[in-house]
């Protein structure tokens, strides 16, 4: 039977200069969108699983467009609603070398930070359901998208749906006067899978251990449901070269991935959905240890990939962790 996974969280317009032209000489951008749940649930559909995504546009043809960039990826778009507010955006200016890649936001006041609760039958929603995966993206946007999460949280727990999320910690987002410590831990403790690091733990969960084996412990103790946490550690050597290794503690021990050097990387934007996204299809059809090594390989190849989102296949991901046809020519 093919596994159902609902990701819920915002998509935004992204805009990114051509190559690597900068935002003070550019003359146009090339157009995305994207969004951290939405990546998981695009890469997850083009995998074969059934993948359903939630969120709110502003009803006009930019919030209908980003819609049809899901249909085409597979995802289902039937729980998507539109209400008022405006499009978020956001721009990227890739680096290259020393250069240093440069984001700019433009997503306040948007219309998924306006989004109503009660437009959300969850009971529905997570009819058939396996898998529901969230991340500490929603909750900083607006008081109305935290309530929105928490309900999404509470009936997926309430019903029996394994829940993951992305603890992914973003200082600048949390301004409408909540902070994390207020609303992350009562939205994490019903989670089966989190993917966080010793940042998020201390200021999402009040966790201060700088032993990332101890911070997974102390996790599962404020978690009773807790059995994968997992992170990935980067070495920036450039903005065009990075090593990339993950890690996976299953509660017996802390398994780890090989290191991957990318020495031309392309896009690293939506590296980390990749990874939730590979973590998410190995647990359920792999052991911990390739599902570990699945998640790191389908985050590699998502370097080598402009956009948000990974169009790499099985198969790619597979013969990256056995090392086979990596770099040829293949016809």
């Amino acid at each position: 039977m093919n596994k159902r996974i609902i990701t819920l969280g915002e998509i935004m317009l992204r805009l990114s200069t051509p190559g690597h032209e900068r935002f003070v000489n550019t003359q146009s951008y090339e157009v995305n969108y994207g969004g951290a749940e939405a990546n998981v649930a695009v890469s997850l559909a083009f995998w074969g699983l059934s993948a359903a995504h939630v969120t709110s546009f502003p009803d006009h043809e930019i919030g209908k467009a980003a819609v049809n960039t899901l249909r085409f990826s597979g995802v289902d778009t039937s729980f998507i609603r539109y209400n008022e507010g405006r499009m978020g955006v956001y721009f990227v200016e890739n680096g290259a070398m020393q250069r240093s890649s440069k984001i700019i936001y433009d997503r306040f006041d948007s219309a998924f930070a306006q989004v109503n609760v009660k437009d959300f039958d969850w009971e529905k929603i997570f009819e058939g359901a396996d898998w529901f995966h969230w991340t500490g993206i929603t909750p900083a946007i607006s008081q109305s998208a935290a309530d929105l999460c928490k309900a999404a949280v509470q009936a997926a727990s309430r019903l029996g749906v394994k829940i993951s999320a992305d603890i992914n910690y973003r200082r600048n987002l949390w301004q409408y006067g909540k902070g994390p410590m207020d609303i992350m831990p009562e939205l994490i403790k019903p989670s089966h899978l989190i993917i966080a690091g010793l940042t998020d733990f201390e200021n999402c969960m009040g966790i201060t251990e700088t032993d990332y084996l101890q911070a997974c412990e102390k996790a599962k103790s404020m978690c009773p449901s807790l059995k994968y946490v997992s992170t990935t550690h980067r070495d920036s050597i450039s903005a065009s070269e990075n090593e990339l290794n993950g890690v996976l503690w299953n509660v017996e021990s802390l398994l780890e991935s090989k290191t991957y050097e990318m020495t031309h990387i392309v896009d690293r934007i939506g590296g980390g959905d990749a990874y939730m996204a590979g973590l998410i299809y190995g647990l359920l059809h792999l052991d911990d240890q390739n599902a570990l090594d699945f998640a790191i390989a389908a985050s590699v190849l998502k370097h080598s990939i402009p956009g948000d989102a990974n169009f790499v296949s099985i198969d790619e991901v597979n013969q990256l962790v056995e090392g086979k046809n990596v770099g040829k020519l293949l016809r």
